[in-house]
């Protein structure tokens, strides 16, 4: 028995080793390459034992989440940077970290040998990799799918006789889902609708300016809840939902992508006369409804008519905030809607590059992380990445609607990249697990970013990122006796686990 408890600890070692496979392409830093034969995993990365801290390391020359493991000192560095944390501190409570299973997603996942798509599967959905705990589901058609297309094309069928899933859901997102969903059980799925069909749209399309026709607001309530009941009879349950992505978009008559527009008081009828009770109806009130769906310049003032409802407010649990315009609008806004309604919780439910894939962008990656950071932060208790992957191009987009994404997948070659912003988010949904606190932190200098938890077992997590153009000394202190000290590289990324 000592003897398989030995070999299982060196096999634990060396997974928690696996080096990246490098690849360089026209960027700042290099991708790591992924193929049925190989694919570079962290492992299980574990507390050290008292008087000791952990530190895992990403860079932009190349680590991927190395690890280290160095005594606690009870003296305070004095030439480095201090970062004070308090425990006793404490915020919110973390629901998770994750990504959506769109059309392209799937598509681009399938067409993986079956090995490397375990590795892709592996990747993100279990403890050796980076543990991601929620999923978003395009409800139909979105950009990133290949046709325009809802569950019921079926001019004026008000009944939803012809409602029926399609190929995109059986072949795409049902497969896809469902092995994650083995493979990270508690993983929590939200849907979230981009259009209505198109026959239901004052424009009679799927994209561009148009709202739902209001004789058409109880069919469109009932359709998400056939929607819901279509995936649940495939084995698909849902814990939560947005009742409309980008809801503003539809007031553009250049708004090129999937889209239907809701004032805010619109929205709030909808959900209130119609939504709300039909979900209620249907025993879907179990569901977390998400408001917004929408960047931060729509807060507060889009969503105060709802929560200031009672009839409305009911039905509501949480406010989905899309990152596209977090450089122009600051955090205090996300303060501000977390006092308006201090019962309902803030998740960032999207947020990628846009204009097309950057293969080995550490640039990239360190914008994204500081965003993560900022909005953690300031009450956020997740952040939901965008496509979990996309080839090459960034597609397939029927709208040619280019992204990134933190795996990019190359199906000609069966293999896929993961992009330094898949380590961004690892470093911090790999380590902040469900249920971890949020508690305060300080810092010396304004270009180390810094995020602490109190992890569930008790002990403390803490997320750094050196933005600066030089290397610096850290001392981390929690105002005990205790200190970590630890070096830190110019654009580094590293968690302390102590």
């Amino acid at each position: 028995m000592r003897i398989l408890v030995l070999v299982l600890a060196l096999l634990s070692s060396t997974r928690a080793q696996d080096k990246c496979n490098p690849r360089v392409y026209d960027y700042d830093s290099v991708v790591c390459v992924c193929d049925a034969s190989y694919c570079d995993n962290p492992g299980i990365i574990t507390f050290p034992e008292k008087g000791k801290f952990t530190l895992v390391t990403s860079t932009k020359d190349g680590l991927r989440f190395n690890v280290e493991e160095f005594p606690v000192s009870n003296e305070e560095d004095p030439d480095a940077v201090v970062v004070t944390i308090n425990p006793e501190d404490e915020y919110q409570i973390i629901l998770g970290f994750g990504g959506a299973f769109t059309d392209s997603t799937g598509l681009n996942v399938v067409s993986l040998p079956e090995d490397a798509q375990e590795h892709f599967y592996n990747s993100y959905f279990t403890s050796e990799g980076i543990g991601y705990t929620i999923g978003r589901i395009p409800i139909a058609g979105a950009d990133c799918s290949t046709r325009t297309y809802s569950y019921d094309d079926v001019a004026g069928d008000v009944d939803l006789q012809h409602f029926n899933l399609t190929f995109e859901d059986y072949d795409y997102k049902i497969p896809v889902i469902k092995r994650a969903k083995e493979l990270s059980p508690e993983l929590k799925l939200f849907g979230s609708p981009w259009s209505p069909p198109a026959w239901m749209k004052t424009n009679g399309m799927f994209n561009q300016s148009g709202t739902l026709i209001k004789e058409y607001w109880q069919p469109w309530a009932n359709y998400i809840v056939k929607f819901l009941d279509a995936y649940e009879a495939e084995g698909v349950e849902l814990w939560g939902l947005t009742p409309q992505n980008e809801p503003m978009g539809g007031f553009q008559a250049d708004w090129h992508i999937n889209v239907c527009g809701w004032t805010s008081l619109d929205m709030r009828d909808w959900i209130k006369n119609n939504l709300g009770p039909t979900l209620q109806a249907a025993g879907y009130r179990r569901l977390k409804m998400m408001v917004d769906d929408f960047n931060r310049d729509t807060l507060t003032w889009y969503v105060e008519p709802m929560l200031e409802d009672p009839d409305s407010a009911q039905y509501i649990d949480g406010i989905a905030i899309h990152w596209y315009e977090d450089k122009y609008v600051g955090p205090h806004i996300l303060d501000k809607t977390q006092a308006l309604a201090p019962d309902k919780f803030l998740l960032y439910s999207e947020a990628c590059f846009e204009k097309g894939v950057k293969l080995g962008s550490w640039d990239r990656g360190m914008e994204y992380l500081h965003f993560m950071m900022e909005a953690l932060n300031h009450h956020c208790v997740g952040w939901v990445d965008w496509n979990l992957a996309l080839d090459t191009e960034g597609g397939p987009n029927w709208a040619s609607n280019w992204l990134d994404a933190p795996i990019i997948i190359n199906p000609e070659a069966g293999e896929f990249y993961k992009e330094p912003i898949f380590y961004a988010i690892g470093h911090l949904s790999k380590f902040v697990e469900p249920g971890a606190v949020r508690i305060s932190s300080t810092t010396t200098d304004y270009m180390l970013d810094v995020a602490a938890f109190n992890d569930p077992s008790g002990r403390k997590v803490v997320v750094l990122l050196n933005r600066g153009d030089a290397e610096i000394k850290v001392s981390l202190t929690d105002g005990s006796d205790i200190f970590v000290n630890f070096g830190m590289e110019a654009g580094a990324i590293q968690t302390i686990l102590y």
